[in-house]
């Protein structure tokens, strides 16, 4: 019995989690009806600095109860509980998940809205190029604020008075090596002397001792239509950022404004200089379907936004020369498969939009101090046939 007591003294009880997050949200299937397509009946990856979740229904006015249902950290517990029966007729739901250890509590807000798009028809073109007919899509970059801890900037669209988190970034991947930098050191931050207003400026960082310790030397700043889901930051790099967005109209061209200064020295993935290569940026868009043929949920990374099968059409500014003056780009779509109509009205189509400081800054090749910035940017779409 000594022994037993002996040994039973010498183990400790592990610590209790501290995490209290939501990781993915789903409504159950009876509720498919509702929903445009079951690519909008669930919200995976959700970010570890998003405290809102938005389900995008064919009717709000109509909308029953709901049980909603979520995967959370180990240990956590939510409050309502998942699988409950809610009210979001109205009001977003407010849910509040509690750590394992329950020191931690993080609330979240959840909703169910029509979908709303900030795209106005064009009675004339967009900007004078006769593109009568077209739907145009602004986006000026003037609506940011810091994260909840102050840490790095987001950005977000202003639609009827609701933010909408349309855009991301690298930045929260950023914070795992700088920690300590102000948010005005991070990859992607605003630039108060836009074309005009604010603009968005990427700029390629050092990473440090931790990106040397993983490999990760630099980080391109970028910003996209998606989400950045930093738990695969040390792991699966490429599948950090989840790109593209639903859009029930078909891409047509994008345009906008840009300004270019490539850094001193282009390195490689291990920090070598080569010789006689200088860094470039990256702007490319990308229209796919979201759901591959047996009805699965797609969404694209950066390993295949640009190889996917499931992609109908994409657009790439071919050349960015350095400049300091604002200057515009344009890039038109190429088509590679057929639009089904069908599934465009069903939101069946993602739209990847993607800006970089580096091209090739996923492969952590480019150079520190690679300054791109984009401001007054355009998306022609066809008109819906709806």
């Amino acid at each position: 019995m000594s022994w037993v007591l002996l040994l039973s003294s010498c183990f400790k009880e592990e610590p209790r989690n501290m995490e209290c997050d939501i990781l993915e949200a789903w409504v159950s299937d009876e509720c498919s009806p509702y929903f445009y397509n079951t690519a909008d009946m669930r919200i995976g990856s959700v970010p570890s600095d998003s405290k809102k979740l938005e389900f995008t229904v064919r009717s709000k006015a109509t909308l029953p109860q709901l049980r909603l249902h979520f995967q959370l950290t180990p240990g956590a517990t939510i409050e309502p509980a998942s699988g409950s029966l809610q009210d979001f007729s109205g009001e977003p739901v407010v849910y509040t998940v509690t750590s394992e250890d329950g020191a931690w509590k993080k609330q979240y807000t959840v909703s169910f809205t029509n979908p709303v798009m900030p795209v106005v028809v064009s009675d004339g073109g967009d900007g004078g190029d006769g593109d009568d007919g077209l739907a145009v899509m602004k986006f000026d970059f003037e609506n940011y604020r810091l994260n909840d801890k102050n840490q790095y900037y987001l950005w977000f669209e202003n639609i009827g008075g609701t933010e909408s988190e349309m855009w991301a970034s690298g930045n929260a991947g950023f914070l795992m090596a700088k920690s300590k930098a102000p948010a005005e050191d991070y990859p992607t931050v605003p630039d108060p002397n836009g074309y005009e207003g604010s603009s968005v400026r990427l700029t390629t960082r050092d990473t440090g001792s931790w990106g040397k310790t993983f490999k990760k030397p630099i980080a391109a700043g970028n910003l996209f239509l998606g989400k950045f889901n930093s738990k695969f930051a040390l792991t699966q790099t490429l599948k950090t950022t989840e790109m593209g967005l639903p859009f029930m109209q078909e891409p047509v061209k994008v345009t906008g404004y840009y300004k270019f200064t490539p850094g001193e020295t282009f390195t490689d993935k291990d920090m070598k200089s080569v010789a006689g290569r200088v860094d470039e940026p990256n702007i490319y868009a990308v229209f796919y379907r979201n759901q591959d043929a047996d009805g699965n949920t797609v969404v694209l990374h950066g390993d295949d936004v640009m190889t996917s099968p499931l992609i109908v059409s994409k657009a790439q500014v071919a050349s960015l020369p350095p400049t300091t003056e604002w200057t515009k780009f344009e890039m038109t779509f190429d088509s590679q498969a057929p639009i089904d109509q069908t599934v465009l009205n069903n939101r069946g189509y993602n739209l990847a939009l993607v800006f970089s400081s580096s091209k090739t800054g996923d492969t952590f090749e480019g150079a520190v101090g690679s300054t791109l910035c984009v401001d007054k940017v355009e998306v022609s779409f066809k008109a819906n046939k709806e």
